[in-house]
């Protein structure tokens, strides 16, 4: 059996938290959505948000793309967050893995850090993220859970503001149970 109960590491003054669940019926002040460079919506976790945020998040991502014409690879953009239960949404465009030998881990770290950086902007205290880059992207996601754990308690750990718990949402328990055996090397596991 499969254990999917919350596993909780403490870091700096924060602590980092990963579940397994539904990432749209999690109260926080932020959700990360790992969204598409066009801002266009999609499936997965994108298009879960948006079915339950409603129309208004794509009404701001159009503006956004109008005046910037989406957003890059390994950054993020910030909306308000419509029917979830957040005050904000964060759209992270994660990479699609080709190998490993083309930057993927950089630009999956630097969505952590944006979306994090967004959330000290913004005096955000909780946020919560996907694992992004992992479902049709492609990402390993025993490479993307060490690279997403590690992001975030190096940013926690050098105390950035606001933000103190970090929750990490696995969509299935099988996903939960790598990220948990990760969580638990966290300290021996340097970034790339």
């Amino acid at each position: 059996m499969v254990n999917t109960a919350p596993y909780t590491l403490a870091c700096g003054r924060g602590k980092i938290e990963l579940m397994a669940g539904d990432i749209t019926k999690i109260p926080v002040d932020a959700i990360v959505n790992a969204a598409n460079s066009a801002l266009a919506g999609g499936g997965g976790v994108d298009g879960a948000i948006h079915r339950v945020g409603g129309a208004s998040i794509m009404r701001e991502l159009d503006e956004i793309r109008s005046r910037e014409g989406g957003c890059p690879t390994g950054s993020a953009v910030a909306t308000s967050a419509g029917g979830l239960p957040a005050r904000y949404v964060f759209h992270a465009v994660g990479p699609v893995y080709r190998d490993g030998r083309h930057g993927e881990a950089a630009l999956l770290q630097s969505c952590y850090v944006t979306a994090l950086n967004l959330a000290k902007e913004r005096d955000v205290e909780s946020i919560s993220f996907p694992s992004i880059s992992t479902g049709i992207y492609g990402y390993p996601l025993e490479e993307a859970a060490r690279i997403a754990i590690s992001s975030v308690w190096e940013w926690l750990d050098a105390d950035q503001g606001s933000v103190t718990l970090v929750k990490l949402v696995q969509f299935s328990a099988s996903d939960h149970a790598i990220y948990r055996r990760t969580a638990a090397g966290i300290k021996r596991m340097p970034l790339q």
